[in-house]
């Protein structure tokens, strides 16, 4: 019950940045989520995206360092205190957060989508089960 990030390690230096997505674009991938973490040396560009295997093949055949994690995704409901209302269920189960980022997701009015690193997706995953908060499957964030 989890979604593949694609975490990918980029020089910190202009255009870095730019050459690693302008290889998805002209490889037709499609970024549904993305964050950018950086030091002074590196920076790390967590992406989630429409077709996983062919976007770390054409990264690494493009020489790109790169790897896969397992992470939530939650349809946290687009009202006031929806984020807060699965922290809650996160934290009553003794879950922590690592880290966590926004996506859109193109048809759903109703909700927001966050991606949750956390140590255990199952626990997490169950706890937000139970609070009735919707966990988003790999399948169904190809479809957003």
């Amino acid at each position: 019950m989890s979604i593949k990030q694609i975490s990918v390690f980029l020089e910190n230096r202009p255009g870095a940045l730019y050459a690693m997505t302008g290889v998805l674009a002209q490889n037709q991938i499609d970024m549904r989520a993305f964050s950018l973490a950086e030091t002074s040396d590196f920076g790390i560009a967590r992406i989630i995206v429409d077709d996983v295997y062919k976007t770390t093949t054409v990264l690494k055949d493009a020489g790109y360092v790169h790897n896969v994690t397992p992470v939530l995704g939650v349809a946290i409901p687009d009202v006031p205190g929806g984020l807060n209302k699965v922290l809650q269920a996160l934290t009553d189960a003794q879950v922590n957060v690592e880290y966590m980022y926004a996506f859109l997701g193109g048809k759903d009015t109703g909700h927001a989508y966050m991606i949750f690193r956390v140590a255990d997706n199952a626990a997490a995953a169950a706890a937000l089960a139970k609070r009735g908060i919707q966990v988003v499957e790999q399948e169904e964030m190809e479809q957003l």
